[in-house]
């Protein structure tokens, strides 16, 4: 592979950033397309016979140009306003953005309003028509969920009030969060930056770190409580009117996924989670300490930092990718080769990581922060999962490559583990396999504690703010005693801004942004068991499961691939045990060194 630049290459998309007059072009040709699938839908009526399936087909058809074209300029917008948080003009062409999916969401509300209108015999007809029969499932999900709106005129009006009342919020805390920084070692870091140094190997570092954020997030918890309180009430408000009494519906509808397959993993997760006690305190003394502190966690085991190059990170990454799928391999020199990814570590960045499609440009672009650590490995790993899941659904239509986040989860962490456990296996000595063995633990760590420490303050965030605002300092309480439960109060001190720090909590995209996480760890877990029995000759068997996930509740999606029932817990236990397995090994090695 060539030298890797560590900052992406945007122009492919729409060359000139914020400035660009392709990008205007562009937006001024979808507004024009969007105008005409309005004026497809406004004539529109419940079709009353097979015949009329021609006219629904065109409308699909458009539908789809429009969903392209959107999140075409979402993800260029969004890849803007990350790589610099002080681009005003990517700012404007957000709410530019926002605007325009407030027109579509409301043509969509109307065309979905009449699918309702249709009988039920002749929907059936319908979807079995070859213009339609590619994107039945998604078309039949669309109609059954529009059953559980309001009438047209109250939808159009929640669409238009949450541009400037609920989407500005999340803008808001972006903006705010991105004026935040601190002082470490004479220089000047954004939170992104210094959130980095938390995985220091110097606790010292780590500490001093972790109370600086504190103090940085705690200065403006006034304002952050502002954004949280005011998302929530939005969706409470929402669901009231819509007659839902449970806040967990939409991100479950989202999701494809039953409460049943959550509750069962949420319980087993409950039934394991007391065997990484012993882990934690393990570490806890291997770090020379009686109790880890919340910013000890993630600390790296061994007296000096694991640093790894950008080059060497990706040669890494491409080399065990190889060893599974030359497929993905391919895909992930590609995109290092042609500059989809910014990494580089500098102020005026977000903070976290993400990976955004370009659907019409059928590339991806991948976000985050790179110093070199372990965990940044996993995160660029993790991204690249995501990045080829986009790949392989390419030459399907646009509604069916609209896969949730517990599937999308699944990919990326499935490209994770892939990297860790052939890290594990090609360790040259123990001290080095220890390292890797205790980041693998680390993970599961994050996923069955942190992730639900995250799930069990939202459950119960909303059931407060039923009842009104929430003030800045009962949320940090909430923080606190969700984190002791979930860490099952094993840790010396834990970090009650969390809330306001991690901003999974302002997107409005979708509430609960944290349970498909773990979803995605353990389902990935069942698939890399599947792997390792067939080999590389599972390759294709997974390609054809990741296509599967735009047009498949997950339920149907582990059963057609995996031959399991994910509502019951003997899949999870199975899940469970491999975790398990790699934390008994390390605590074994751990005794012997």
């Amino acid at each position: 592979m060539n030298t890797k630049s560590m900052t992406w290459n945007l122009d492919t998309i729409f060359s000139g950033g914020s400035e660009s007059e392709e990008l205007h072009r562009y937006v001024k040709q979808t507004e024009e397309d969007l105008s005409r699938l309005e004026s497809l839908i406004q004539p529109f009526s419940a079709p009353k016979n097979v015949e009329q399936a021609k006219e629904l087909s065109e409308i699909t058809d458009h539908m789809q140009v429009v969903m392209k074209e959107l999140s075409e300029i979402g993800s260029f917008v969004g890849c803007l306003n990350a790589q610099d948080v002080h681009d005003r003009k990517a700012s404007q062409w957000q709410s530019k953005r926002t605007e325009m999916g407030a027109r579509f969401d409301n043509a969509m509300t109307a065309f979905d309003q009449k699918l309702v209108q249709v009988d039920d015999t002749i929907w059936k007809s319908l979807l079995s028509e070859p213009a339609l029969s590619d994107v039945a499932f998604v078309l039949d999900e669309r109609r059954q969920k529009a059953k559980d709106l309001l009438e047209l005129r109250q939808e159009s009006l929640i669409n238009d009030l949450s541009v400037d009342g609920y989407h500005a919020w999340g803008q808001m805390y972006d903006t705010l969060v991105g004026k935040l920084s601190i002082t470490q070692g004479g220089e000047e870091l954004s939170v992104g930056q210094a959130a980095n140094h938390l995985s220091s190997s110097d606790r010292q570092v780590r500490k001093e770190v972790f109370d600086k954020l504190q103090t940085a997030w705690g200065d403006q918890v006034d304002l952050f409580s502002e954004t949280l309180n005011h998302l929530s009430g939005f969706r409470l408000q929402t669901y009231k009117h819509r007659g839902w009494d449970s806040v967990l519906k939409e991100p479950l509808d989202y999701n494809r996924m039953s409460k049943k397959t959550l509750d069962a993993m949420w319980e087993t997760i409950s039934d394991y989670k007391h065997r990484y006690i012993p882990y934690l305190n393990k570490k806890a003394s291997m770090l020379g300490m009686d109790k880890l502190s919340f910013y000890d966690v993630e600390a790296p085991i061994g007296s000096t930092d694991q640093k790894m190059s950008y080059e060497e990170g990706a040669a890494f990454i491409v080399e065990q990718f190889r060893k599974f799928s030359p497929k993905m391999a391919a895909f992930a020199e590609m995109a290092f080769d042609n500059q989809w990814i910014e990494a580089e570590d500098r102020a005026g960045k977000q903070p976290g990581g993400f990976c955004t499609s370009f659907p019409d440009s059928e590339e991806t672009r991948i976000f985050m922060t790179y110093s070199g650590t372990p965990s940044n490995v996993a995160t660029l790993a993790h991204e690249l999962g995501h990045a080829y899941h986009q790949h392989v659904m390419n030459d399907l239509p646009v509604l069916n490559q609209g896969y949730a986040m517990n599937v999308a989860e699944t990919a990326s962490t499935f490209a994770e583990m892939i990297v860790a456990d052939a890290a594990v296996k090609h360790a040259s000595n123990d001290e080095e396999k220890l390292a890797l063995l205790e980041d693998k633990v680390q993970r599961s760590v994050a996923f069955f504690m942190n992730i639900h420490a995250r799930f069990l303050f939202e459950t119960r965030f909303y059931e407060e703010r039923k009842e009104g605002t929430v003030s800045a300092e009962r949320l940090n309480e909430l923080m606190t005693e969700s984190q002791k439960e979930a860490y099952m109060e094993s840790l010396d001190e834990y970090d009650p801004t969390f809330w306001a720090s991690k901003l999974h909590f302002h997107i409005t995209d979708v509430p609960f942004y944290n349970f498909p996480y773990t979803f995605g760890y353990l389902f990935s877990m069942g698939i890399y068991a599947r792997a390792l029995e067939v080999g590389q000759g599972f390759e294709d068997q997974y390609n054809e499961l990741l296509k599967d996930t735009g047009r498949m509740k997950v339920e149907d999606l582990a059963k057609k691939h995996l031959g399991v029932d994910i509502e019951q817990k003997a899949f999870w236990e199975n899940a469970l045990e491999l975790c398990v397995a790699d934390l008994e090994e390390f605590m074994k090695l751990a005794e012997t060194l």
